[in-house]
């Protein structure tokens, strides 16, 4: 009943703590500085060497924490591996990863055992405890963070083959790595305890993994029960937690059990259960989207609990006397990384100019890396403390260093679309605003707010000459062909005329025959006029009829009305033009979208259509979505178009529907 007593003492006020660290890590974001580095700094400054808020005492009662922690952090990881959006660049991503275990692995595995002389901790261990770190520090420098891969690429609105690429290799070989960790881990318990090579035991570790696979599919289908029942997100979310807690209690007493009253040990990892868990609920079951909405609000909350944890569990009494070797580490996990993604970009034909930046994305390590270096500390306490400060400065280290190599090969590729790059601003919406006036005005810098190119055009070239608050004016002599382009209007997507009606139907006109400009929307002045528009396929906005409408609409559905007009500041509505080659053919179910997001109508070939889950999206088509206005910008972003290398891969897909509508037998795929 004391220890009860102590751990819940010790776990309020880490709790605390927690709190506290949650936001004194934001300031680490203002300098530049990961918010990860943050908590981990925060975490050593409350632990048992400088104020001694978390004492060496409550270390071990809080060790809970660790594998509660631990077991989400693998249920992310196995939502990301979502294999409807990887296997477009299957070929590369498999040969980069293949790359990166072998030589990674092997290169670095090799050379600290070689140098294991010179590593203090190591120095006075026999050949076999050498060999066994050496395996279990090359399966941790293998690691990546998916986390922090994919802020980067959020960050810099990465897209294109090499995003695409990065991305599918993170995830896939986080859970590879896990893999990889059980075996090295098997191997490495063999090497430790002395135990003679026995043919039964190579039977026993292919019996451990298929047990992993197994809990793994169990876990799977649990998740999915639980996530069945009619609930509170809170509820689901406490209970997924004590589920992912259960596997490691399960790993632990599989292992007591088998040393009591079995010849060999067993040992089953939960990090592989968990991710095998995560796996089968986003790929083979029908609630992906609220597993994904769970693990994406839990997550940050047990990220602020493990960094600050593993920071305060840091000995900086070893941290002088090892940081040059934790530098050596450092640098043999980069040159080693570079070989093996370099090699895996050979092997997978990928071109010649992203091969000497390929290794960039691959430097930060995080939550799973950290895992790991946990896992050593505890099971080895003999070595594990200095095992895991060397280790745990290595990843310090590549958290400082990954993020900007990162987007500098982004940039040296040409995949980032930032808003204020060039090749972002040529895909841009351009519109084109004829009439300046208090109202067409305000639209520009409505316009404006939302990222849309907007010019105004006048001929009056007084008024043209004078600023509007940073919205672009352009003067025209007439309404011709010739002037049009000289202006660029002939590029535009939309046009939006404030003149009067018989001025605005000469400009549909020439748009239609002349420029085929996508979308026309007219102020109508004289309803005479209005069959006109209309057989030119504008949209005609009438300001007597509207303004009842619109005011019918608020009565009727106040909260969808107020949304489309802007006026709930949290939700927006936009129209989404699907461009990105990868996602052609697949259903809308299968989309990996934020949880937030509604589809409200499709269109393709300027038709509705009525879709459900199951309709199959075709380049070209358009899709009405609300949502919050940064999920929108995901979605924008992740549907939209690609980098230039791309167009051609586009410009194949277009040609295949072409010959398809031609073809007797060709028929849609709604």
């Amino acid at each position: 009943m004391e220890t009860y007593l102590e751990i819940i003492l010790f776990l309020a006020g880490f709790l605390i703590i927690t709190v506290a660290a949650s936001r004194l890590s934001l300031y680490f974001v203002k300098v530049k500085l990961p918010i990860i580095t943050g908590l981990l700094v925060i975490g050593i400054i409350a632990g048992p060497f400088v104020l001694k808020l978390i004492s060496n005492e409550a270390l071990p009662k809080l060790g809970f924490i660790n594998d509660i922690s631990l077991s989400f952090i693998a249920f992310a990881a196995g939502a990301e591996l979502y294999m409807s959006e990887l296997r477009s660049k299957m070929k590369s991503i498999k040969w980069i990863t293949f790359g990166q275990l072998f030589f990674t692995f092997t290169l670095s595995s090799t050379a600290i055992y070689f140098v294991s002389d010179y590593i203090p901790f190591m120095s006075e261990l026999g050949a076999p405890v050498k060999l066994a770190i050496s395996l279990l520090i090359g399966t941790i420098f293998v690691a990546r963070s998916p986390v922090s891969a994919i802020a980067i690429i959020n960050e810099m609105r990465a897209k294109g083959p090499f995003t695409k690429t990065v991305i599918g290799v993170v995830v896939v070989k986080e859970f590879l790595v896990i893999i990889l960790f059980t075996i090295c881990s098997s191997i490495a318990n063999v090497l430790i305890n002395n135990v003679e090579f026995d043919i039964k035991l190579l039977f026993v570790l292919i019996g451990e993994l298929s047990l992993s696979f197994f809990l793994g599919y169990a876990l799977g289908k649990g998740i999915n029960l639980l996530l069945s029942f009619r609930m509170s997100t809170t509820v689901k979310s406490i209970l997924l937690i004590g589920l992912g807690y259960l596997v490691f209690v399960l790993a632990h007493q599989v292992h007591f059990f088998s040393q009591k009253y079995l010849s060999f040990d067993i040992y089953i990892e939960p990090l592989l259960i968990c991710i095998l868990g995560g796996f089968y609920v986003v790929n083979y079951s029908g609630f992906k989207r609220e597993f994904s909405k769970i693990v994406e609000k839990v997550t940050p909350m047990i990220y602020i609990m493990f960094f600050t944890l593993t920071g305060a569990s840091l000995s900086l009494d070893t941290f002088a006397h090892t940081f040059l070797i934790a530098l050596f580490f450092f640098f043999l996990r980069l040159i080693v990384l570079a070989i093996g993604t370099f090699f895996g970009g050979i092997f997978a034909n990928d071109p010649s100019h992203t091969r000497k930046s390929s290794w960039m994305p691959y430097v930060t390590q995080a939550g799973i890396s950290l895992g790991l270096v946990s896992i050593v500390s505890q099971k080895y306490p003999e070595w594990g403390v200095e095992f895991g400060t060397i280790l745990v400065t290595v990843v310090v280290l590549n958290l400082f260093v990954g993020p900007p190599l990162f987007k500098w090969g982004i940039l040296k590729v040409g995949e980032s679309h930032r808003k204020h790059d060039v090749l972002h601003e040529k895909r841009d919406k351009k519109v084109f605003i004829f009439g300046l006036e208090g109202e067409s005005l305000a639209l520009a810098r409505q316009l404006k707010s939302s990222d849309v190119q907007v010019s105004m055009v006048t001929r009056d070239k007084e008024k043209a000459s004078h600023e509007y608050m940073g919205v672009q004016v352009v003067h025209i002599k007439d309404l011709g062909v010739d002037e049009m382009k000289r202006i660029g209007a002939n590029e535009a997507d939309s046009f939006v005329l404030f003149y009067q009606d018989k001025e605005s139907l000469e400009i549909c006109e020439l748009a239609y025959e002349q420029f085929g400009t996508r979308h026309l929307v007219v102020r109508l002045h004289d309803r005479t006029f209005m069959k006109r528009f209309q057989d030119l396929g504008a949209l005609i906005v009438e300001p007597a009829s509207m303004l009842i409408g619109l005011m019918d609409h608020l009565v009727r559905s106040p909260i969808a009305t107020s949304i489309i007009l802007g006026m709930d500041e949290s939700q927006d509505t936009v129209d989404v033009e699907m461009q990105n080659s990868d996602y052609h053919g697949m259903s809308i179910r299968e989309l990996q979208m934020p949880s937030d997001i509604i589809i409200l109508a499709t269109k393709r070939n300027e038709n509705p259509i009525i879709s459900t889950g199951y309709t199959r999206l075709r380049i070209g088509d358009v899709l009405t979505l609300v949502g919050s206005r940064e999920s929108l910008e995901k979605v924008k972003l992740k549907l939209g178009q690609q980098s230039e290398a791309d167009f051609r891969q586009l410009r194949g897909i277009h040609m295949k529907l072409l010959k398809k509508v031609k073809s007797p037998k060709g028929g849609d795929f709604i």
